[in-house]
């Protein structure tokens, strides 16, 4: 189990680092290539919920006429390549995960309480996991944690719609298990060896949820029900503050059931404009672009306090628990709507987000930036045009396809930088990778670049850099933000200027030397 001082050592080097050097007004980009923790697979994650008639979501995504997912939306999701696929959000709380297996034709319609309208139960866990499979992502699910304690789903007209432990258990069976009748009578002899599974979702806000104790003693029977089918899969639990405690759940729940837990859930997506005359309301920003990029930038530095504060929670308790961030999209006013998300302004939230919680990454395990897919919101990774046509990356999809295209396996750390510039650094062998935000409006920023210890000879450049801040995706030019490569060249101090408001990622190749690797910490 790590130690709490090793590990504020190591989480702590990426926000003091980037403080420090924001003190500091330098030219160079300096990394140390040391390996500090490795980087989880399953940090660039996505996360799909049927949203009704909201945002139809995973109806939309699905090819009736060919009775399979959209080719179009298959071939965008695999290019985004995203580690991991969560289902579930606040439909777990009335999802029977039985309607959703067996030959479809015989699945019941399933009323969506929260979204609105009626889910026909088409993807399930068969189409839901084949989906995650063909993408290269792990499939994981909410599982419906007694509804997350409202009891208005114990007598729906539909009947009860809770979900209690043993159900949660069967389903780990179905899913795990190689000789699981169920599945094998469905079509499926093979296990689909689901090993990460979150124990409902939100189950701390809203007043008709579970306190904090009820919350901890149903993670205890969930945990102890379903690892008994399969001692092998991986918990989340949920950690984040609710009614009747100012402090997050996380330091409770682990003293308490902390041996049943591998990572400690929160959501980021909740981040209120700080200003009273803010421009992130409706169309307000059209006014002044420039101060709605400077307000996004402030709301990001929130990211970046919660995510401290839920580490020294953890780190409290002495835990080796992982964090999953497992919705963290931008919800502006109007609500998961707000046109800015299509425009080009957005990025300096999402990438530095995304920078955040990979600099964070000894502990954070599983982050998102978007609500993944759909045909309305746009708080969405993808965007489908319907009835048919072409699925596209919103701008938060190209920056997450980019940081995780090019990215190396173990992070490490940034020792200076130019204030302007938020820097995420990562290493693969012989290459260092950087993701670099320029958080100026207006102006480019010049940096040389430099590997302590080593020798660059030569790399690449990816970067995304529209000269008007205010370009926009849409169906009619879907690949607006793709980026444009360039060649860096070798030698002691190679330099870059980044354009104003771009996001780029570099990859450089090293000559090897005798840098040692860190610990190894991932779930």
């Amino acid at each position: 189990m790590m130690q709490r001082r090793q590990f504020l050592t190591q989480a702590g080097i990426a926000v003091a680092a980037q403080s420090a050097l924001r003190a500091a007004d330098t030219n160079s980009i300096v990394v140390d290539p040391k390996p500090q923790f490795d980087i989880s697979p399953h940090l660039y994650m996505q996360f799909m919920e049927p949203l009704g008639s909201t945002d139809s979501s995973a109806e939309a995504a699905w090819d009736y006429d060919r009775d399979d997912w959209r080719k179009d939306f298959v071939d965008v999701v695999a290019d985004l390549a995203p580690g991991a696929i969560r289902y579930g959000g606040l439909y777990s709380r009335h999802y029977k995960w039985r309607e959703g297996v067996g030959p479809a034709e015989k699945r019941p319609w399933a009323r969506n309480y929260f979204w609105g309208g009626k889910e026909t139960n088409r993807v399930g866990t068969h189409e839901f996991v084949d989906l995650c499979r063909r993408v290269g992502a792990e499939p994981f699910y909410c599982v419906n944690f007694l509804s997350d304690g409202e009891k208005r789903f114990r007598t729906t007209r539909e009947g009860d719609r809770t979900g209690d432990a043993a159900e949660a258990a069967e389903w780990v069976s179905y899913a795990n298990d190689p000789d699981n009748r169920e599945r094998k009578s469905h079509g499926h002899s093979a296990p689909y060896n689901l090993k990460l599974w979150q124990l409902g979702n939100e189950t701390s806000y809203g007043n008709q949820t579970f306190t904090r104790d009820e919350s901890i003693a149903a993670t205890i029977d969930f945990a102890k029900a379903m690892k008994k089918r399969d001692p092998s899969i991986k918990l989340i639990g949920w950690g984040d503050r609710g009614r009747g405690t100012k402090d997050l759940w996380a330091g409770e729940l682990l003293k308490r059931a902390g041996e049943y837990l591998d990572l400690v859930a929160i959501h980021l997506m909740g981040q209120s404009p700080k200003r009273p005359d803010t421009v992130l309301k409706g169309l307000r920003y059209q006014e002044d672009p420039e101060r709605a990029w400077q307000e996004l930038l402030e709301l990001s530095a929130a990211v970046e306090a919660r995510v401290s504060e839920l580490e020294g929670v953890i780190a409290g308790q002495g835990s080796a628990a992982g964090i999953a961030v497992t919705e963290g999209h931008l919800s502006l006013s109007p609500h998961n709507a707000n046109p800015i998300l299509h425009e080009w302004l957005s990025a300096v939230y999402h990438a530095r987000s995304l920078n955040i919680y990979q600099r964070h990454g000894a502990r954070v395990q599983i982050a998102t930036a978007a609500d993944f897919e759909g045909n309305r919101w746009t708080v969405n990774a993808v965007m489908l045009q319907t009835p048919r046509g072409v699925s596209y990356l919103m701008p938060v999809g190209y920056i997450a396809r980019l940081f995780k295209r090019y990215n190396g396996k173990q992070g490490v750390e940034v020792k200076s930088t130019p204030s302007a510039l938020d820097i995420a650094a990562s290493r693969t062998g012989d290459k260092v990778y950087l993701h670099v935000a320029n958080l100026e409006y207006k102006k480019s920023v010049e940096a040389t670049i430099a590997v302590s210890g080593m020798a660059v000879t030569g790399g690449r450049v990816f970067e995304i850099a529209p000269e008007d801040l205010r370009q926009y995706v849409s169906q009619d030019q879907p690949n607006i933000f793709n980026p444009r490569e360039s060649a860096l060249t070798a030698g002691p101090s190679p330099k870059w200027r980044f354009p104003a408001g771009s996001v780029t990622a570099i990859e450089l190749n090293v000559r090897p030397g005798s840098v040692t690797g860190g610990p190894r910490n991932v779930i």
